[in-house]
């Protein structure tokens, strides 16, 4: 069965003056045109096309990749806006996304970014992006254990933290006492499962938990002094965003963990960084690091 605004493995029928005509199924015969025609496609062959509606709504394929298929939450820039009819989003493709009137919270202008779920509108067989989240969110319980990995995409600011998308399904909490520093709304992030509530709402942080997190991060951190001659530019005034890009944690975590190096004298800390003591090794960080966490 051929999907709408999914990626498909179709059959090569024919070729045409304008490409090559791909089996549809139920849907028919959709039309990959020539510019999208990968190097030694021939009729009778499989390619591999993301299939949509092109500006006449006819079904067309292209092999392209869109930034967001059917099913997904996503984050798109606004292209343009059409005052009757709504905004059309760039999702990668030629032609834009339409985020109609109906399916926006707020009116947006155009440059903005917008998150949102894309979506099939059961009256036209269309695709289009709605920005009503809590449509599309699964409200079955969720079956997370505590300290699993997730993914997750900053959906809105809240009194308490930042709503999430957890897995690209359920609604999740990131407590602002537990961040560093705030959150950009449409970032995709990692994420831990934190607790699922009884009434189905789910707590997540982007660190694991206590010693979890400060053990593994204690021999990272000496890992990395070793690579750079016993010395790195960070320390507790380093930027947060610049500590996540590097290190992959938030600044309160590698507060934590070199704190636990400097009380098991493995580092020492000063204004332009931190720097090696002698005599200080990966195998000595993975006993005396974890010591000084306790």
């Amino acid at each position: 069965m051929t999907l709408l605004g999914r990626r498909n493995q179709l059959p090569v029928l024919r070729s045409v003056v304008p490409g090559y005509i791909l089996d549809g199924g139920e849907r028919g015969d959709i039309l990959l045109p020539k510019k999208y025609v990968p190097k030694g496609l021939v009729p009778g062959g499989i390619v591999d096309v993301f299939v949509y509606r092109d500006s006449e709504d006819r079904l067309v394929a292209t092999t392209e990749t869109p930034h967001a298929e059917v099913g997904v939450f996503a984050f798109l820039r606004v292209a343009s806006v059409n005052p009757r009819i709504g905004a059309f989003l760039d999702w990668g493709l030629e032609k834009d996304l339409l985020l109609p009137l109906r399916e926006q919270l707020r009116p947006v202008g155009a440059g903005e970014w917008v998150v949102v779920h894309v979506v099939i509108d059961e009256k036209t067989d269309r695709i289009v992006a709605s920005a009503r989240l809590n449509r599309y969110l699964d409200l079955t319980p969720a079956n997370y254990r505590e300290e699993q990995e997730v993914r997750l995409l900053v959906t809105g600011e809240t009194p308490l933290g930042y709503n999430v998308v957890v897995e690209n399904a359920h609604r999740g909490l990131l407590y602002k006492s537990e961040l560093s520093a705030p959150l950009t709304i449409g970032a995709p992030l990692e994420g831990f499962i934190r607790r699922v509530r009884a009434d189905g709402k789910i707590d997540v942080a982007l660190d694991r938990a206590g010693y979890a997190r400060v053990a593994p991060l204690t021999e990272q951190i000496i890992d990395a002094l070793n690579e750079n001659d016993g010395r790195l530019p960070y320390h507790d005034g380093s930027d947060p965003e610049e500590i996540r890009a590097v290190f992959g944690v938030s600044k309160k975590a590698f507060k934590q963990a070199i704190g636990s190096l400097y009380r098991s004298r493995q580092i020492g800390i000063s204004d332009d960084g931190i720097r090696l003591v002698r005599g200080a090794s990966g195998n000595d960080a993975g006993k005396r690091g974890n010591g000084g966490s306790k």
